[in-house]
């Protein structure tokens, strides 16, 4: 198995961090040739809109697209947000459709209301922390969405068959409980 990180912008390294300390082989993905190596993707969090203005530079959108649409990808924070059907208030992020929910970019608020918070997860026993910045916020979510996590009424992590997404960091910690989760998703695939 081998899982490729978008490697354009953003925290892309703690990804490949993780899953290396996981014993999984990593492949930074930058050009539309290195999707071709990979079993699943990571889209990591970072700025939006400009990890969308990259793809877009690199030529990498309808490649990405294809790929997300055969393949197992998690995408947090930015990258949640370029999997998204629907993005309120946007007119600067091209998304990829691929994930049935709405959401509003920042919709916890701007870097200076960031917070952790110790969160509950339907597939894990114990709670887990979450690392929210600049993070996304969830409105409405379709039929098709498996609600992993809310936090105050709004779904923090979620599931559509082969793609998953958070809306925090989980990169930004030393628990390995959801990339060891998405790998089990690739295993399945």
């Amino acid at each position: 198995m081998k899982i490729g990180v978008l490697s354009l912008q953003g925290g892309y390294e703690k990804h490949i961090d993780i899953l290396e300390r996981l014993n999984i082989q990593t492949s930074k993905v930058k050009y539309r040739k290195d999707l071709l190596s990979i079993d699943a993707l990571i889209i990591p969090g970072g700025e939006s809109s400009a990890l969308s203005n990259l793809i877009e530079k690199e030529s990498l959108y309808t490649p990405l697209k294809k790929f997300i649409s055969k393949y197992p990808v998690y995408g947090t924070c930015a990258g949640l947000i370029l999997l998204s059907k629907s993005i309120e208030n946007n007119n600067k992020v091209r998304s990829f459709d691929a994930l049935n929910i709405t959401l509003t970019r920042n919709g916890w608020g701007r870097q200076i209301n960031s917070f952790s918070k110790n969160i509950s997860i339907k597939i894990f026993k114990n709670k887990y922390k979450g690392v929210f910045i600049r993070a996304p916020k969830i409105s409405n979510c379709g039929n098709s969405i498996d609600v992993l996590s809310v936090l105050n009424n709004s779904p923090v992590m979620i599931q559509q068959n082969k793609i998953l997404g958070t809306t925090f960091h989980p990169e930004l910690t030393d628990d390995t409980r959801i990339h060891e989760y998405f790998i089990k998703m690739v295993n399945k695939c």
